[in-house]
């Protein structure tokens, strides 16, 4: 296999073939193919785009590129959750417990922070000692004792991927349709599901903006899952404004721990209890969306389900007290209140802007190698069609030091926009996509 090849052909608008895709990631992963050239593979994928067979096959190829995590031994349903991508999008952390604390196995592979969205790993990691390199032996004995883990793909799953994703994000090749459904769906079939349900986001904030590209993307998805007897179920959300209130690593599981002890803030519980009956669902432990919601209440009411994200941490080597008491969890060395610069309504809180302003404050990664600090960040308590007055807080600023305080105050400024008017946001959940087809959930 000659790979400049392949890179001219897809560069001038051509097609690969099956045989090419699983060619071209078996020498990637070899290391015969080098950084430099799968970049411009990317880059060539980004503008000339893949059809389904592309990605079908780019998918499989990735997928088989290492080991799997081999479930079926379980006997019972396993499902995961996955988001594409959010600022302030915390989910998976409250879902990953609280759906496990009511009899669903749930495998949950993630991923890090790509340009400007979070990732669920970098979270969890700014918990002391916890670990989310887990072997594939580890993961299996742990989702075998417990029914959860949280792990991140690792030289032994889908390690094409791994690679790759590090290149999507220094090549600014991240928002496109097929290559984030083969990130996706690679690490989510090697994980031997049986039902996936999939947060794909919508707006300014999200990898893909508009409607018609978040639907393309979450067909491409559901259909990848179908053909390879993994049931998915796709919800559009909201991600023209953060999810939540908190921007940052450690904020953002702070928040998610209070969100398991029932005092979450209504739009980040109202995406977790949607989402959560969709696996619940899947999970074959609740017969519709509405039991699904009941059974949701009493696990977080009652305390189960916070108790078994402390079983999740201390299995994965991390101090289970964060969740009786979050302050163990690392801190910004400054913090400053933002305020209204003026009287009106918030006609928006942009969440691209912010994200990016976290990774200029350290708290996400402008380079593959970059280290991320955990304590700095954003809680943003204004929503868009808020009524706010001259000088009231509308945020919070966690930072280092004062020049990061300078940053985040100067991302604010350009990011929550205060106007005489308001336009409606997005609704926060919009459209269910199935193999069924399409239908509206606002």
């Amino acid at each position: 296999m000659l790979v400049t090849r392949l890179i001219e052909r897809k560069r001038d608008g051509g097609r690969l073939e099956p045989a090419e895709w699983t060619a071209l990631i078996r020498s990637y992963v070899a290391g015969d193919v080098s950084d430099s050239q799968m970049a411009a593979m990317l880059m060539a994928i980004y503008v000339h785009g893949l059809d389904r067979m592309e990605t079908a096959a780019l998918t499989d190829a990735m997928r088989r590129s290492g080991a799997q995590l081999s479930l079926a031994h379980l006997g019972g349903l396993r499902v995961d959750k996955h988001s594409t991508g959010g600022v302030g999008d915390k989910t998976s952390l409250i879902l990953a417990p609280l759906v496990s604390s009511l009899g669903v196995a749930v495998p949950m592979m993630s991923g890090r922070g790509l340009g400007h969205t979070g990732g669920t790993l970098d979270k969890l990691e700014s918990i002391p000692g916890m670990r989310t390199d887990l072997t594939l032996a580890k993961a299996r004995a742990q989702v075998e004792r417990i029914g959860c883990v949280v792990m991140g793909q690792s030289s032994e799953v889908v390690p094409a991927d791994r690679g790759m994703y590090a290149l999507r994000n220094a090549t600014a090749t991240a928002e496109s349709v097929p290559l984030v459904a083969s990130s996706i769906m690679s690490k989510k079939l090697a994980e031997d599901l049986t039902g996936l349900v999939l947060d794909v986001k919508r707006g300014s904030g999200s990898l893909v903006h508009d409607l018609d590209e978040a639907l393309e993307l979450a067909g491409t998805m559901v259909a990848l899952g179908d053909a390879n007897g993994c049931e998915v179920v796709a919800l559009l959300t909201a991600m023209d404004r953060p999810l939540g209130r908190a921007i940052g690593n450690a904020l953002e599981v702070e928040e998610a721990i209070h969100a398991l002890s029932g005092e979450g803030p209504p739009d980040l519980m109202a995406v977790t209890y949607a989402l959560g009956a969709e696996m619940l669902q899947l999970g074959g432990v609740a017969a519709d969306a509405d039991e699904a919601r009941r059974r949701m209440e009493v696990a977080i009411s009652s305390g189960q389900a916070a108790r078994k994200l402390q079983e999740v941490i201390e299995a994965q080597g991390g101090n289970p007290g964060v969740v009786d008491d979050p302050a163990v969890l690392p801190q910004a060395g400054a913090c400053e209140l933002f305020e209204a610069p003026r009287r009106g309504f918030v006609a928006r809180v942009e969440p691209r802007g912010i994200g990016r302003a976290l990774v200029a404050l350290g708290g996400g990664r402008a380079g593959p190698d970059d280290r991320i600090d955990p304590g700095v960040g954003f809680v943003i308590t204004a929503k868009p069609g808020d009524w706010v007055e001259l000088g009231e807080p509308v945020a919070t600023i966690f930072a280092r030091d004062d020049a990061g305080i300078a940053t985040g105050r100067a991302a604010l400024r350009s990011s929550i926009v205060i106007a005489d008017e308001a336009d409606h946001p997005l609704p926060l959940i919009s459209h269910r996509v199935t193999m069924d087809g399409v239908t509206r959930a606002d």
